[in-house]
């Protein structure tokens, strides 16, 4: 069994949360918080194998306790489940050793997806004294895997691969309506696809003026 304190400080939230970290063996919630102050009593006085912690809350927010929970040196995993979508944050929680990072709303799935690879990599660990690199590199892959495939809602990996696929054979930049006769999908779903595609970096954008009339945004693949 895995021992779970869970931070989170709102009461219905926390509740949910519970329900869904139960519902994946071998996990059990042993502790709740409302805040990090309360949170890093109970990391130190129950021991628990994983912390699962939101970011905004009184007292000492979730940096703030993962922040502790380093300096103090206690054995214990975090996974963020917060609403904090800043790069920012993003990036310091990963450097304190987030195991995992799950924004706000988000579904069962995707929660018990956490769960299931950090389980794995407890075990491989666990049965393991020595790794080879390429047990390694399938453990980190896989949670890379996971991240990368929760799309948006509206968009779908086959459409997505379509699209990626079909910039990569480009030699120069395309606009959506080349993207969408090339792929076979209206414009304006094209367009969607392009700018998640920007968001995660994927593609770049290259904004072309010509003479009269509005700028055409133009994509192509990122090496």
């Amino acid at each position: 069994m895995y021992k779970v304190v869970l931070i989170e400080d709102d009461p219905m939230v926390q509740e949910v949360n519970r329900q869904f970290i139960e519902q994946v063996p071998p996990f059990r919630v042993i502790g709740m918080a409302a805040n990090g102050v309360q949170g890093m009593e109970m990391v130190r006085n129950f021991r628990p194998d994983l912390v699962i912690i939101d970011i905004y809350m009184p007292l000492k927010d979730g940096l703030e306790t993962i922040q502790a929970i380093r300096t103090e040196k206690l054995e214990v995993d975090v996974i963020a489940i917060t609403a904090a979508n800043d790069i920012e944050t993003v990036r310091r929680m990963l450097q304190n050793g987030a195991f995992d990072y799950i924004m706000k709303p988000f579904k069962f799935e995707r929660l018990k997806q956490a769960l299931e690879h950090y389980h794995t990599f407890r075990q491989t660990l666990k049965t393991k004294e020595k790794v080879t690199q390429k047990e390694l590199d399938a453990l980190l892959q896989s949670n890379e895997k996971e991240r990368r495939f929760e799309l948006p809602k509206g968009l779908n990996d086959i459409t997505l691969q379509k699209i990626v696929d079909f910039l990569q054979q480009q030699t120069a930049p395309v606009s959506a309506e080349e993207v969408a006769e090339g792929v076979g999908i209206a414009r304006v779903t094209a367009r969607r696809y392009l700018e998640y595609l920007e968001k995660q970096q994927k593609v770049q954008l290259d904004i072309q003026y010509g003479g009269v009339g509005r700028p055409v945004n133009r994509y192509i693949k990122r090496p």
